[in-house]
């Protein structure tokens, strides 16, 4: 049973390294937002058809660049449909941009419990041979100590996955959440440029 503990303790630092990477890597300021399209959002005159930022957006693709080329696409539409049309594009690219912070929140639950179940699974072991045979002889207390090393380690292993995660699932849960500010302030932006006349 210590074996599927170590295993699942093992399983899950690998997991919640992988996902952290993966999204550090994903969730780079330059790969969402690029400055690229920033700029070109910024120069565009009012009643401008888009053209010049399309191009920009199909150069550097990222989830902002989708956005404004839908908006692009629908400057025919009524403004108000466009916007709505916007808006829903914008909930399945923030989703895209949170995807792997459910597998961090599992970790930070799920390690500190799997430390707690190698920490009960160490006591039923040392408890249960001292009550079979007590505490005779100089190898038996150090059985005991090697049960009590154990039973702290697992505690302590649990605890240092689950810290990590809950500071990466913090810090990606904000990031994601300031990106979205900013995509919509520059897809509003783009929406009033269009719009003007």
């Amino acid at each position: 049973m210590e074996t599927i503990v170590k295993i699942l303790l093992g399983l899950t630092s690998v997991a919640g390294v992988a996902v952290i990477v993966w999204r550090l890597w994903m969730l780079r300021w330059e790969k969402v937002v690029p400055t690229a399209i920033v700029d070109a959002v910024a120069q565009m005159s009012p009643g401008e058809d888009g053209k010049k930022l399309r191009e920009v957006c199909e150069k550097n693709p990222s989830p902002l660049g989708r956005l404004l080329r839908l908006a692009a696409d629908h400057r025919d539409w009524p403004k108000a449909d466009n916007v709505l049309s916007l808006e829903t594009a914008a909930r399945h690219e923030v989703v895209k941009l949170e995807r792997g912070l459910v597998v961090l929140e599992i970790i930070v639950g799920i390690a500190p419990l799997l430390g707690l179940v190698g920490t009960i699974i160490g006591m039923i072991g040392v408890f249960g041979d001292i009550g079979q045979t007590g505490l005779n002889t100089p190898s038996d207390a150090g059985k005991l100590a090697s049960g009590i090393s154990y039973i702290l380690w697992t505690t302590l292993i649990g605890l240092l996955i689950s810290i990590p995660s809950l500071v990466a699932w913090s810090y990606f849960s904000k990031k994601v959440e300031v990106l979205a500010v900013e995509m919509e302030a520059l897809c509003d932006q783009f929406i009033r440029k269009q719009y003007s006349k």
